[in-house]
């Protein structure tokens, strides 16, 4: 069968009514014709990246979000007059969207500084007055200060705006406005001519003060006078060799050894102090006990205790054998040997640090850490004397041997000398880089021995008004700082090193090491004659160090 006559049998509809079977396949199928490739179209270039629009597209915030999600949670087949009926959308508000911490914060400084400008900006624009005078009298009338330590006219100046316009705003214009005319009657009122109005320059004290400054007006002149007569009497007397004498003195010292050590309280000790004769020795603790000891052999004489804190101090009378302690709970008190306790001076502000008596032995003084340092008559127990001056805390309190002066040293690395006489500052020594803990007049009345946290010793020489030799003493804090109290020929130190160091007044060289604490060296003393140092440490032990020629020493002059 050809090509033609298949054709026209697939073509040709059937005239039967019955379908006609369908024709056989041919064996070989007809091969089609190669199709031709199709041309490969040049691949176009990148298209670039479409930049992003300036202002960013904004999200719905988080409550719509909700709301369309549960509309289409709750009613997702809701017509569409239903949804014609519907509410019209809320529109967005600002509680809407989420504020950043960075953005709050950002308005809260910004609302505080329009605030502050506000302020300053009413602080001009009252009227305050330009005199110093005028000034202190409005403070005055507004129940202020009229001056606090240290500030000047301009300052003060604007101390006054800045009161007026805190009470302006907490709404107080009475009391601004009764100042005010208590002002304008003032300078409305007939004034009558009294001649010119002078006024003190200084803050009258008590006429006990007057009267204790009289006294010791008295007493230094004839202390002086009589130290300065035996200088010159031993300068011009031949037989008098202060060199040799120093000599001896220092190779006595040199022969310093432990002889007794005692365990002096539960608690670490803070300080002792020997009696004049040396027949006692008091020490105090952080428990606020303090205890008598009878010397040589250290035994225990008294114990009592009056402080609610722990004792910062403890010192014997130069003319009696009254002591004196110094305490935590602001307060120092003054006792018998035997531990009858006699009177307690209260006053201070914060705790206290170092005592000592004046050497008149009627006046004590302390030194606390409210900046200040107070005088007290021991025989009646009032304060004769607050005195300012230093910036920080006051930690130590010394005497010139004459009784003159007052040395006080502080946290705030400064060493200030005082006139008790007038009660002025006539020197100021710095040198120190850290807090001063000690000070120690020369029994020959023109140097001055300092020690403090910086871990030096400083010699200062008060004739020529600066610091004569740094010795380089312990490599921790110095506590405290000791003359030999006759002649002074040497000096002793104790430290947190553990140790206590003698050294030599005349070319400030160490004489001898006291080591035996085991731990931090708080407070030393050396006895009249400079034959026994005692030591007493947070260890809790006293240790006393004695000379080995101490029987054979010879007895010096005294005058």
């Amino acid at each position: 069968m050809d090509e033609d006559e298949f054709q026209a049998l697939t073509l040709k509809p059937s005239t039967s009514g019955v379908a006609a079977p369908p024709p056989p396949l041919p064996s070989v199928l007809p091969v089609a014709p190669p199709i031709a490739p199709l041309p490969i179209a040049p691949i176009p270039p990148p298209i670039a990246p479409i930049p992003p629009p300036i202002a960013p597209i904004p999200q719905p915030p988080p409550s719509a979000l909700l709301r369309v999600l549960a509309t289409n949670a709750g009613g997702g087949a809701a017509s569409d007059s239903d949804r014609e009926g519907s509410l019209p959308p809320r529109p967005a508000s600002a509680d809407d969207y989420e504020v950043s911490e960075e953005s709050r914060l950002a308005r809260e400084r910004h609302e505080k500084a329009v605030q502050e400008l506000l302020m300053k900006r009413r602080a001009f624009a009252l009227a305050v007055p330009t005199n110093d005078v005028a000034v202190r009298a409005r403070l005055r009338r507004l129940g202020e200060p009229i001056t606090l330590f240290g500030e000047r006219e301009m300052e003060r100046r604007d101390r006054l705006r800045e009161i007026m316009l805190r009470l302006d705003n907490e709404g107080q214009l009475a009391r601004l406005l009764k100042a005010h005319e208590e002002e304008q009657q003032a300078t409305t009122a007939p004034i009558e001519d009294e001649g010119p109005q002078l006024y003190p320059f200084y803050t009258e004290g008590h006429p006990d003060l007057l009267s204790a400054r009289m006294r010791i007006a008295k007493y230094s002149l004839g202390r002086a006078a009589a130290r300065l007569e035996r200088a010159r009497r031993r300068r011009n007397d031949p037989d008098e060799d202060e060199d040799a004498e120093a000599m001896e003195i220092v190779s006595q010292a040199r022969e310093l050894e432990l002889a007794y050590s005692e365990i002096g309280d539960d608690r670490p000790l803070t300080g002792c102090s020997f009696s004049r004769d040396g027949s006692f020795l008091a020490t105090c603790a952080w428990s606020g006990i303090t205890k008598v000891w009878s010397m040589p052999l250290v035994s225990k004489h008294a114990s009592f205790k009056g402080h609610t804190e722990r004792a910062t101090d403890v010192v014997f009378s130069p003319v009696d054998d009254l002591l004196a302690t110094a305490s935590a709970d602001r307060t120092a008190k003054l006792w018998k040997p035997d531990g009858t306790f006699l009177k307690s001076f209260d006053g201070h502000l914060d705790r206290l640090g170092r005592i000592d008596f004046h050497p008149m032995g009627m006046h004590l003084g302390t030194a606390s850490f409210d900046k200040t340092w107070r005088l007290w008559d021991i025989n009646t127990g009032t304060e004769l004397l607050l005195q300012e001056g230093h910036s920080r805390s006051v930690y130590a309190i010394c005497f010139h041997p004459d009784g003159s002066l007052a040395a006080s040293c502080g946290l705030d690395a400064l060493i200030r000398v005082w006139d008790i006489r007038t009660g002025r500052s006539i020197l100021a020594l710095e040198g120190h880089v850290k807090p001063v803990l000690g000070i120690c007049f020369s029994p020959n009345g023109y140097r001055l021995a300092s020690g403090g946290e910086d871990n030096a010793c400083r010699i200062w020489d008060l004739r020529k008004r600066k610091c004569e030799y740094t010795i380089p003493a312990h490599s921790k804090l110095i506590s405290q700082v000791k003359y030999e109290p006759q002649e002074g020929y040497f000096l002793a130190t104790s430290s947190y090193d553990t140790k206590a160091m003698v050294w030599s007044a005349q070319d400030f060289k160490p004489i001898k090491t006291l080591s035996g604490h085991e731990s931090k060296v708080c407070g030393l003393d050396v006895t009249a004659d400079g034959q026994h140092i005692a030591t007493v440490a947070h260890d809790r032990t006293i240790k006393i160090w004695s000379c080995k020629s101490e029987s054979k020493q010879k007895a010096m002059d005294i005058d």
